[in-house]
C-alpha cells in the first residue's frame, strides 16, 4: 500500500484554512483543498500495516489503506468506489467526523497519522466534480414499502440502502427541510448544506420520496404509518437536551439551548427570516457557552461571526492532558485537549473544572453568571466532585448557551403512541436485528444508541437497512 518508505520520507501535512480574521466575516466553509500531488504524497504514507487498526477505529469500517493507495497511484475513481462501498456520505464524514481512524492509525504512535480524513474528503469532492457520483437505480422493484422517520444521517443512509435494493422508501421529517442534525445542528462554516441537497437529488432519482413538515406522532398518527407500510424505521435522533438546573434559569431572558441558537443561524443562512421576538443573537453580547464539546465549539464560532462582544466557555470536567499516553490509549480514541478552529477565532477564555451555580439579571434579562471551581477525586472507584472553598466567581453574561449534550430521544408523541420499549431511556433494539418491541418497527442512530457521531449514525442506518431487507425478503445482499 502506498510507497513502502513513504512514512519515513514524508511528514504529515494538515489541510490549510483561511485566516480567522477573514473567515469570521462569513458562514461558508473555509478549509482549503490540497493539490492532487500533495494528497498523493499523503496517501503514500499509508504504511501497509500487518493489522490496519484504522479499520477498527472507523465505525463504518472504511477500507482505508486501499483508497489511500488509490490516491497515491492516481486511481481516483477506483478510490471513490472503494470509499462508497462502506460509506454512503463521505462528504459528511470528511468534513465533520473527528476521525477516530486517525487516532487508531499505527503512525499515530509517533503523532504522525495518515491524513485519512483529508484524503476521504478530497476523493468524494473530486467524485462530484468529475460527475462520477450517479444514482444507483435498482433493476427491479420489490413492491415493499418502508417508512423512515427522521432524515438525519441514520435515516438518509438507511433510506438510500433500502431504495437501492428495490424497496419503495418514504422519508418523513418534522422540520421544513431534509437533513436533521446535518441541516440544522451543524454550522454552515463546517459543512455547507449544498452537500445535503445534491445527495437528496441523487436519492430522489433512486426512488426515495421525501416528506418534510411531517411530524409523526403529532401531525400524522403513528398508527397511520404502521397501517400504510410494510416496515417502519425510527431514525429520530436524541433530541432531549440536558438542561441547566440552577437558580435563575427560567427567570431571565437570555438562557437558551445551543441547538435553538444554531438552528436559527442555519435558517438565516438558508434565507429564512427569524422574527425579532424569538430571535437569539450574540451580536454585541457577552456570551457564556456551557459545555466543552463540539456543540459548544459550534456555538463559539457562530457567536463570533454574529459579532459577540466576548465569548467564554465553561467545562465542568478537568482540563485533559495536551498529549495522551499512547501506551495506555492507542488505538482507542484518547482523552486529550482539543482546540478547534472556532477556539482559534477569538474566544476570550476557556474555563475547566467549573460548575455553574446561578444566573442573575435585571429587568427580566440576564446580566451575570455565577460559578464556582470544583475538584474531582476518586472515592470507592468512582469520581466525586466537590467545590473548592472560596473559589466562587462571576462572569458578565448577556447570553448563556447550554451545550451540555442530550439525554435521550423525545418520548412524547411518536414513541409513546407506539408503546416502544426503552432501555436507559433510549429505544430498545439490538445491534444485529435493530427491531424494536413493536412488530415491523426498527430503530437506528442516536435514538437507539444515544448521542453519538455522524459516522456512527451512518453505520447504524446501513445496518438497519440490511435488517429491514432481511425481514421483508427473508434474506439480504446488503452489506452490514
Amino acid at each position: 500500500m502506498g510507497k513502502p518508505t513513504g512514512f519515513m520520507e514524508l511528514s504529515r501535512t494538515e489541510r490549510h484554512t483561511a485566516a480567522p480574521s477573514d473567515r469570521i466575516q462569513h458562514y461558508r466553509e473555509f478549509t482549503l483543498t490540497p493539490s492532487d500531488a500533495d494528497l498523493a504524497e499523503q496517501g503514500s504514507r499509508c504504511m501497509d500495516c500487518g493489522i490496519p487498526f484504522c479499520h477498527q477505529g472507523c465505525p463504518v469500517n472504511n477500507i482505508i489503506p486501499d483508497w489511500n493507495d488509490g490516491v497515491y497511484q492516481g486511481n481516483w475513481q477506483q478510490s471513490l468506489d472503494i470509499l462508497h462501498s462502506t460509506n454512503n456520505f463521505p462528504e459528511f464524514t470528511g468534513r465533520i467526523c473527528p476521525a477516530p481512524c486517525e487516532a487508531a492509525c499505527t503512525l499515530n504512535l509517533q503523532d504522525q497519522p495518515v491524513t485519512i480524513k483529508s484524503i476521504e474528503c478530497a476523493i468524494i469532492d473530486k467524485g462530484w466534480e468529475m460527475g462520477w457520483v450517479k444514482p444507483q437505480i435498482p433493476e427491479q422493484r420489490t413492491g415493499k414499502r418502508v417508512a423512515v422517520i427522521g432524515s438525519g444521517p441514520a435515516g438518509l443512509a438507511c433510506a438510500q440502502q433500502l431504495a437501492r435494493t428495490g424497496h419503495e422508501v418514504v422519508v418523513y421529517e418534522k422540520n421544513d427541510r431534509i437533513g436533521g442534525l446535518l441541516r440544522y445542528g451543524i454550522p454552515d462554516f463546517k459543512m455547507e448544506k449544498s452537500h445535503i441537497d445534491r445527495r437528496i437529488s441523487q436519492m430522489q432519482a433512486e426512488g426515495v420520496r421525501f416528506r418534510p413538515n411531517s411530524h409523526i406522532g403529532t401531525d400524522i398518527s403513528a398508527q397511520q404509518i404502521l397501517n400504510e407500510y410494510d416496515a417502519v424505521v425510527l431514525a429520530i435522533g436524541s433530541e432531549k437536551p440536558r438542561d441547566l438546573d440552577v437558580t435563575g434559569r427560567n427567570d431571565f431572558d437570555g438562557v437558551h439551548f445551543a441547538m435553538d441558537f444554531l438552528r436559527q443561524q442555519n435558517k438565516r443562512n438558508a434565507g429564512d427570516t427569524i422574527a425579532d421576538d424569538v430571535a437569539i443573537t450574540a451580536e454585541g453580547k457577552h456570551v457564556v457557552v456551557i459545555g466543552g464539546g463540539d456543540t459548544g465549539s459550534d456555538c463559539i464560532g457562530t457567536s463570533l461571526r454574529q459579532g459577540a462582544a466576548s465569548v467564554v466557555q465553561l467545562e465542568i470536567m478537568p482540563q485533559p492532558p495536551e498529549k495522551e499516553n499512547k501506551a495506555l490509549t492507542w488505538p482507542l480514541w484518547p482523552n486529550k485537549l482539543r482546540t478547534t478552529t472556532s477556539h482559534n477565532e477569538g474566544i476570550k477564555q476557556r474555563y475547566w473544572s467549573v460548575n455553574t451555580k446561578s444566573v442573575t439579571g435585571k429587568d427580566g434579562k440576564i446580566t451575570h453568571l455565577n460559578a464556582v471551581a470544583v475538584e474531582w477525586k476518586q472515592e470507592g472507584g468512582q469520581w466525586k466532585m466537590s467545590e473548592k472553598p472560596d473559589s466562587a466567581f462571576t462572569l458578565a453574561a448577556d447570553l448563556v448557551l447550554i451545550a451540555t449534550g442530550f439525554v435521550h430521544p423525545v418520548h412524547e408523541g411518536l414513541l409513546q403512541e407506539l408503546g416502544i420499549d426503552l432501555e436507559r431511556n433510549n429505544i430498545k433494539a439490538d445491534e444485529r436485528q435493530y427491531q424494536t418491541s413493536v412488530d415491523k418497527v426498527f430503530a437506528a442512530g442516536d435514538g437507539r444508541r444515544g448521542q453519538s457521531l455522524v459516522v456512527w449514525a451512518i453505520r447504524e442506518g446501513r445496518q438497519a437497512a440490511r435488517a429491514v431487507d432481511q425481514y421483508l425478503m427473508g434474506a439480504s445482499e446488503l452489506p452490514r
